[in-house]
């Protein structure tokens, strides 16, 4: 299911960008003024808006559908939530008295001596020897 909803929506994203990019822009009248104009589009000086803004907007339409589809396919569907999985206040596991467990991505602060405890100390430096 996801596969052929993937597929349609590769073929719709396509369609929609090559609507979009044979479409004139607003500012194309200038142009047409100076001879340039009906001579080298598609569908002649008028003819493609109906067309073309036609396909543009089902293209998008059915684009829309296909990506709420598949976020809706890929998230296991409408029953499945992240709020659920999430537990109410009152629904808390209550303290033990034992220490809780320190975060994973608790940032790194040293102890007074300048290394974490437990930590092994750093090793000596040899004496400084008298040059020459």
């Amino acid at each position: 299911m996801a596969t052929l909803l993937l597929i349609i929506h590769l073929v719709v994203s396509a369609t929609l960008l090559i609507a979009i990019l044979l479409q004139t822009g607003k500012g194309a009248e200038m142009g047409a003024n100076f001879g340039g104009g009906a001579s080298t589009t598609i569908f002649g000086s008028r003819g493609s808006g109906n067309f073309l803004t036609k396909l543009t907007a089902a293209a998008a339409t059915v684009f829309m559908l296909t990506s709420l589809g598949l976020s809706l396919v890929s998230s296991g569907g409408i029953s499945s939530s992240v709020v659920r999985d999430v537990p109410a206040k009152s629904e808390a596991p209550a303290e033990s008295g034992a220490p809780a467990a320190p975060a994973q991505n608790a940032p790194f602060v040293p102890a007074q001596g300048g290394a974490p405890a437990g930590a092994p100390a750093a090793p000596a430096m040899p004496p400084a020897q008298g040059g020459k």
